[in-house]
């Protein structure tokens, strides 16, 4: 009771949900993204299980906070740079991130074969794969965002409420992205940048050579609202060509 009537803990758990939140945006994009091939069903489905997972994984490491708080200890030394277990996850998520968004640009421009995911034994192989992929990258989002934040709050209660709500966002954000990528083809390309830009940020950061946040999301929104005003002239051309057909 005393933390709910405290207005430093309600300012800190307001602080920590927004930033939780931001964080989240590569979460869901990367769900989108990964989930994409997938039936309509199975891919709601895999989305609901990798934010299920993303909010296991975030208040087991608040359980578990010392731990991951020791996880930022040196283990050697390179060029000057002490690289711990925490930079060593951090790197290894960045490749991750770029490999599997450069595999996506590749299939997007070679081309697939659109049939061949939707067979019941692809699929059944391809949602395994799609889950699997869902856990690697929520366990190296998660420590990210966990290691980020935890200095915002005081109380592990504040921290596992603001997770709770930023993951409730991502649920109710999870779906309109997706179907939005899919009804814009062209989006997936630039979600595959954005992938890309978050992969060698994670790098970056593993290294020791901060880029800040800020700058990052400034970039994916200048493009996304530039992809937006795209979109809404290709649907203005697309209605004045109809229009004139009509008349026709």
């Amino acid at each position: 009771m005393e933390l709910l009537l405290d207005p430093n803990v309600w300012a800190s758990f307001l602080a920590l949900s927004a930033l939780e939140i931001v964080l989240g945006i590569d979460n869901v994009i990367f769900l989108s993204i990964v989930t994409e091939k997938l039936p309509p069903d199975q891919a709601m489905r895999a989305r609901q299980i990798g934010l299920a997972l993303a909010l296991a994984f975030r208040v087991l490491m608040l359980l578990t906070i010392f731990w991951i708080m020791g996880l930022t200890a040196p283990l050697f030394s390179v060029l000057g740079a002490d690289i711990s277990v925490r930079d060593l996850i951090l790197i290894a998520g960045g490749i991750f991130l770029i490999v599997k968004a450069t595999q996506e640009v590749h299939a997007e421009i070679e081309g697939e074969d659109e049939g061949h995911d939707k067979t019941s034994s692809a699929t059944s192989v391809a949602f395994s794969a799609v889950i699997a992929q869902i856990v690697v990258i929520d366990a190296i989002f998660s420590i990210d965002s966990i290691v980020t934040a935890v200095g915002m709050a005081d109380h592990v209660e504040v921290m596992i409420a603001a997770v709770i709500l930023a993951i409730g966002v991502m649920y109710i954000a999870a779906e309109p992205v997706a179907s939005f990528i899919e009804r814009h083809p062209t989006t997936k390309m630039l979600a595959l940048t954005f992938l890309m830009l978050v992969g060698v940020a994670l790098i970056a950061d593993g290294l020791h050579f901060h880029i800040p946040r800020a700058y990052i999301y400034f970039a994916m929104a200048f493009a996304a609202a530039t992809e937006v005003f795209n979109i809404m002239a290709i649907r203005r051309k697309r209605l004045r060509r109809k229009t004139l057909t009509n008349k026709r």
